[in-house]
């Protein structure tokens, strides 16, 4: 990774502080292997290392793994280094197959071996498409319009990403119970896996507390990621050193700001994640909490929902399908979540003197729910 210069407090020096190394998404590594693969179409040789930028100015080297050129395709492979992140993919090989398309194709996806594709609504993407998140996707769409731009392609090009052994590997992961058959995500909206510890983690948000107190900040907001920490941002102007990297660890941030008060806390995060907190759920982590449709067709009941709705909040695939659901009816689910989830945390505070919002997200940082301060 290059070196990036960190700010003395919050949300970077939070991350920094539990000591762990981190690692690169797959949608990082398919990003590199496409990129390395595009260059070997293009010109008949393999960059290696292979470079890429990231979406917050990294820019990391791939070794690669895997070199295949034809007459008319180029595949490249990388192994996945997940740093001391535990996480399934850590040493699975992603490659990428590039092959030129006529002009004004674009960048075409396509599913290979070990890499899903999307059955059910709720997701990101539309039904029949490979399992690669809109991030990666136009991560890699900017890197094949670089090589091209180089080496005189056109940018019109098919890329097949694939990963070893990845439909046995998503056994392990929710990907099936999702709709996801025939293998991984390729995700990522960094590129940089953070390592996920517990007793680090919470450690860095009290430390981030801490930061923030003593730099005066009576406003802080705790956000399960970086799309939040931006919406965060763009809603309320906070420094960065009154952001709190709270990732999945709610309960964390909610117990010590009880012991270390400050005038304001603002919760943020991903719709289905805080769904969790507004059942009551203080971990939000995907093995130790699930989104209740149950919970969420009573929050619709309870916002005017009638019983074909309420019914289908109850069968939705995902707590976001569940939103898009309510929304088309008017039922204003994010907002009714929004509430609860402050009511818990407010709970959780035990009466501190401490004012709580909650805004909750969908996956391109649009606020789809919040609550009043109370």
């Amino acid at each position: 990774m290059s070196e990036v210069r960190e700010p003395a407090g919050g949300r970077g020096a939070q991350l920094k502080h539990t000591g762990l190394r981190p690692g690169w998404t797959t949608g990082a590594c398919a990003t590199a292997a496409t990129t390395a693969a595009y260059t070997a179409l293009l010109t008949g040789d393999f960059p290696d290392p292979v470079g890429i930028t990231l979406p917050k100015g990294h820019t990391p080297a791939f070794a690669l793994a895997k070199e295949e050129l034809s007459a008319g395709a180029a595949t490249a492979g990388v192994v996945k280094d997940a740093g001391d992140d535990p996480d399934v993919t850590h040493g699975a090989v992603v490659r990428a197959t590039v092959r030129a398309l006529p002009p004004a194709s674009g960048v075409v996806f396509r599913a290979g071996p070990g890499v899903g594709t999307v059955t059910r609504p709720g997701l990101p993407l539309e039904v029949g498409e490979p399992a690669v998140n809109p991030v990666p996707r136009q991560l890699i769409r900017e890197h094949v319009a670089l090589v091209a731009q180089r080496y005189g392609g056109s940018g019109d090009v098919e890329v097949t990403l694939s990963v070893d052994n990845g439909e046995e590997i998503a056994r392990s992961t929710w990907n099936p119970r999702l709709g996801i058959l025939g293998g991984l995500s390729i995700l990522g909206t960094t590129g940089i896996v953070v390592p996920y510890s517990c007793s680090a983690w919470i450690d860095s948000i009290r430390r981030g507390v801490d930061v923030a107190r003593a730099a005066g900040r009576t406003h802080v907001a705790g956000c399960t990621g970086s799309t939040s920490e931006r919406t965060v941002v763009a809603e309320y102007g906070l420094p960065e050193d009154a952001l709190l990297d709270m990732g999945d660890f709610a309960g964390a941030v909610l117990k010590y700001v009880r012991r270390h008060p400050v005038e304001r806390l603002t919760v943020c995060g991903g719709f289905a994640k805080l769904s969790k907190l507004a059942a009551g759920h203080l971990d939000l982590h995907s093995q130790r909490s699930q989104v209740d449709k149950g919970f969420l067709a009573a929050l619709a009941r309870r916002g005017g929902a009638n019983p074909s709705l309420v019914k289908g909040v109850t069968e939705a695939n995902t707590g976001l399908a569940a939103l898009q659901l309510c929304a088309a009816a008017g039922v204003p689910l994010g907002d009714l979540v929004a509430e609860a989830a402050r009511d818990e945390a407010l709970a959780v505070l035990r009466g501190a003197p401490v004012r709580v919002d909650v805004l909750c997200i969908d996956r391109a940082g649009t606020v789809v729910g919040r609550s009043a301060v109370r």
